[in-house]
């Protein structure tokens, strides 16, 4: 009997203690758990961050050098090269918070971010970026590759021509005047995030703004001296060739690498991106043959820029079949923008930035808003016109449209004050002469 009344003494007082232990566990259980390092999306995600810079630097820098002539590649190099540098440390200092800090007023949020993480305060080693889990300094030097390379494109408009004070002066205004409040509409939560336009890895934010931005430069700069007079072909298509290649092979770190995690999604985005950039490098072959009687070398290359471009935006939207049309429209409407559009327009675009990163996007963009499926994008993305919905077209035209006034604006605004204060263009002595050696002091042997 004792042995029995202990026994339930015993139970009840387990009782007791689960039923007193229940809410801690509710509460435990109710409590989300701390994120965790993905080590998966942060190893991918270094190699990404390496491969946009690889696309600068010496990507682009060979791609344009090729492509001037003899006395002027140096200066084209050293623009790459210099805008690196120079947007590293704008970045670091207030590009990227005003990309993507969080802007105290509710309303200018929506135009522009703030100034809390200037100098990158409060980004530590431990501090993740809630997308992927990976660390936060990892994001910002993601996106820091592609604020340095969106400046550089704007450089071909107008090469052979500008003063490199200017230069600096005009790339660094235009980084935090112009990237970074575009930066943040599209993917730092403004307006544009807001109203829904789809713009994976750059179509808008990278392509249509420096395209805009390069056009306005090279119509206020004005033409190149002999232009249409003097043979200006490309110096050496060779450098032209392997900085093109290292374009295509860096762009799966932009498209792929913009998912900001290793998974399946990346890498439909790496297959998408191929298919493009291949179909397009054809479609500019083969209409150039027909037009010209001959494909050339830096046709095809042009292609393939212009298919990596319109496929930028689209790349984590679409399916392989909608990167085949993209891929297709931007090789055939790219070329006549480059070559038919220029001419009877008269405006001197030397390496045909609008042409290619103007109009691709602007292609690119418009046909996300075709092509985006939601089984690719996901539930949050209804589809575009290809899956009934039409609005999706009409958002992405609005967003082209913003980004389009903004850089040309802006853009035009901050080349006049750099032209009235230290002047924009070399003289035409030393035009003729060539940037290597009046600029720098230097040329090749």
């Amino acid at each position: 009997m004792k042995m029995k009344q202990t026994l339930l003494a015993a139970g009840s007082a387990i009782a007791a203690l689960g039923m007193a232990a229940v809410p801690a566990f509710a509460q435990d259980a109710a409590a989300a758990p701390a994120p965790v390092l993905d080590t998966g999306n942060t190893a991918w995600m270094l190699t990404s961050t390496a491969l946009v810079l690889f696309m600068t630097i010496p990507g682009l820098a060979l791609f344009y050098a090729g492509m001037v002539r003899k006395k002027n590649i140096l200066a084209t190099a050293m623009q790459s090269f210099a805008i690196t540098a120079l947007i590293t440390v704008i970045w670091f200092v207030v590009g990227y918070t005003l990309a993507f800090g969080t802007n105290p007023s509710e309303g200018m949020n929506k135009f522009i971010g703030g100034f809390d993480k200037m100098f990158l305060n409060g980004i530590g080693v431990d501090t993740l970026w809630p997308v992927g889990n990976i660390p936060e300094s990892l994001f910002m030097i993601f996106q820091m590759t592609f604020a340095i390379i969106t400046p550089a494109l704007i450089t071909g408009a107008f090469a052979d021509r500008m003063k490199f004070s200017a230069l600096l002066w005009f790339m660094g205004l235009w980084s935090i005047l112009v990237y970074s409040p575009v930066a943040h509409w599209v993917w730092g939560g403004g307006f544009l995030a807001g109203e829904g336009v789809l713009d994976f890895a750059g179509g808008t934010v990278v392509h249509i703004n420096a395209g805009v931005a390069g056009l306005v430069a090279c119509i206020i700069l004005g033409k190149r001296t002999g232009y249409r007079q003097e043979n200006m072909a490309p110096h050496n298509l060779t450098l032209t060739l392997i900085g093109a290649s290292m374009l295509w092979v860096g762009w799966f770190g932009f498209n792929a690498g913009s998912e900001l995690a290793a998974d399946g999604r990346a890498a439909m985005a790496m297959v998408v991106t191929q298919i493009a950039t291949a179909t397009a490098a054809l479609a500019w072959m083969f209409v150039e043959w027909v037009v010209h009687k001959k494909p050339s070398v830096l046709g095809a290359l042009s292609g393939a820029v212009a298919g990596l471009v319109a496929i930028t935006p689209a790349s984590g939207y679409v399916a392989p079949v909608g990167s085949f049309w993209i891929g297709l429209a931007a090789g055939v409407i790219c070329f006549f923008a480059a070559t038919s559009l220029k001419k009877a327009l008269g405006y001197d675009d030397s390496l045909d930035v609008w042409g290619v990163h103007g109009v691709g996007g602007i292609v690119g963009a418009v046909l996300t808003g075709v092509f985006a499926t939601s089984t690719i994008a996901g539930d949050a993305v209804k589809g575009g016109l290809y899956e009934g919905n039409w609005g999706q077209v009409i958002t992405q035209i609005e967003g082209i449209g913003a980004t389009l006034i903004w850089s040309a604006v802006a853009s035009a605004v901050i080349l006049l004050l750099i032209k009235m204060v230290i002047g924009l263009r070399v003289t035409k002595e030393q035009e003729v002469e060539g940037l290597d050696i009046s600029l720098h002091g230097e040329s090749l042997q």
